[in-house]
C-alpha cells in the first residue's frame, strides 16, 4: 500500500507552573521565598527519516501530543521540561496547514521542522521578592502549548521520472534496468502506486521513479491523474516510455506532453529521452515518425534487454552531475 497523504493533529506540552514555597529550616530566620519555575512543555518536532519510503511508514497514529513540563519545587528547583516529541516522515514530505498554505517542505535526510511549540515554564515566587515585599505570594503558570492540524503530502524524490500510458511497458523496463520491482501483468494498470528503483552505472547511481499510466485527461483529475502527476514535479528529467508497437505512437508520445503541461507549465521545460519500448515487436516504422518529428528515441525492449545498456548510460547523462553530456536527446 502506498499512502502520499496524511492529516494528523499535533499537541506540545504545556510548560510547568511556577511554585509558591518559602525556605523553612532550623535555626534560620526569616528564609524568604524560594519556589522553583516550572520546566518547559515538549515539542513536537517532524524529522526526515530516510528508512521511510512513504507517509505509511508512520503508522497509524494521527494524533501526537508531547509530555507536559513538570511545576517548579522547593529551594528554587526547576521542574522537569517535557521530552520532545519527534515524529519521523519519508523525505520528500510537504507540509500544509488547515487551509493548504505550505509551511515546510522536507527534503534533506535528518531534517526538521518543528510543528508545535512546547510551552514556557511558568515563574516561581522567588522572582518576585523586593525590599518591600519580602513574602510575595505571585507565581506565573505555564503556558499552554500550541495546537494545530497539519496536512501531509509526499512527493517523490528522484532523479528520473518515467511517464507513460498503461501497457507502454515502464515497469518491466525498471525492474530491467534498476533494483526496482514494480508489479508487472498483461493488462492496463498493473502498478497502482508510483514505485523507487536505483539504477547503477558507471560506479555510481540514480533514481528513478516509475509513475503509474496516464490517460489522457489526467491533468483534469481523470483516473488518478492528480494523484500521481504531482510526483513528477520534483523529478530533474523525464523518461517517456512509448509503446512501439501502436500505430499512433507519436500522437500518443504528444498527448503525454501535454498532460504534463496542462498539470504544470514547468513540467513541459524538464529535459527527457524517449525509449521506443517493445523492440522485438518491430517498431522501425514508429522510429522513422519520430526522427522525422525532430525526436530522437532509444529502442528498447524489456523482454530482450535490448536498448537497456545505451538507455541506462544516457539516464545517466541527464542526472544532474552529468548533466552537460545530456545534449542531443530529446527536443531543444
Amino acid at each position: 500500500m502506498f499512502l502520499d497523504e496524511k492529516k494528523i493533529e499535533v499537541r506540545s506540552g504545556k510548560g510547568g507552573d511556577g511554585a509558591c514555597s518559602f525556605r523553612r529550616e532550623k535555626y534560620v530566620a526569616l528564609g524568604g521565598p524560594d519556589g522553583g519555575d516550572g520546566g518547559k512543555g515538549g515539542s513536537v518536532i517532524l524529522e526526515v527519516n530516510e528508512q521511510y519510503s512513504t507517509l505509511l511508514d508512520m503508522g497509524h497514529t494521527y494524533m501526537y501530543k508531547a509530555p507536559n513540563g513538570q511545576p517548579g519545587g522547593a529551594s528554587k528547583c526547576t521542574g522537569r521540561s517535557g521530552d520532545d516529541l519527534i515524529i519521523g516522515v519519508p523525505r520528500g514530505t510537504l507540509v500544509k496547514d488547515s487551509e493548504g498554505r505550505l509551511l515546510s517542505d522536507l527534503t534533506e535526510p535528518g531534517q526538521r521542522w518543528i510543528a508545535a511549540r512546547g510551552g514556557k515554564g511558568g515563574m516561581g515566587n522567588y522572582h518576585f521578592a523586593t525590599p518591600t515585599l519580602q513574602a510575595p505570594q505571585k507565581t506565573i503558570p505555564g503556558q499552554a502549548g500550541e495546537k494545530r492540524e497539519l496536512h501531509l503530502e509526499l512527493k517523490l524524490m528522484a532523479d528520473i521520472g518515467l511517464v507513460g500510458f498503461p501497457n507502454a511497458g515502464k515497469s518491466s523496463l525498471v525492474n530491467k534496468i534498476s533494483s526496482g520491482r514494480p508489479a508487472v501483468g498483461d493488462y492496463p494498470f498493473t502498478t497502482l502506486e508510483p514505485v523507487l528503483g536505483i539504477v547503477s552505472v558507471n560506479n555510481h547511481s540514480f533514481v528513478v521513479a516509475d509513475i503509474p499510466g496516464l490517460i489522457e485527461g489526467a491533468s483534469e483529475g481523470r483516473g488518478l491523474g492528480h494523484q500521481f502527476l504531482k510526483h513528477i514535479e520534483r523529478t530533474h528529467s523525464l523518461l517517456f516510455v512509448i509503446d512501439g508497437f501502436e500505430e499512433d505512437a507519436l500522437e500518443k508520445f504528444r498527448i503525454l506532453q501535454q498532460e504534463l503541461v496542462d498539470f504544470h507549465p514547468k513540467l513541459g521545460e524538464k529535459p527527457y529521452i524517449i525509449a521506443m519500448n517493445k523492440a522485438d515487436l518491430g517498431v522501425e516504422e514508429q522510429v522513422k515518425k519520430f526522427e522525422e518529428a525532430g525526436e530522437k528515441v532509444i529502442v528498447t525492449s524489456a523482454l530482450s534487454g535490448e536498448g537497456c545498456k545505451e538507455l541506462k548510460l544516457a539516464l545517466d547523462a541527464m542526472v544532474p552531475h552529468k548533466q552537460k553530456k545530456a545534449s542531443g536527446w530529446g527536443k531543444k
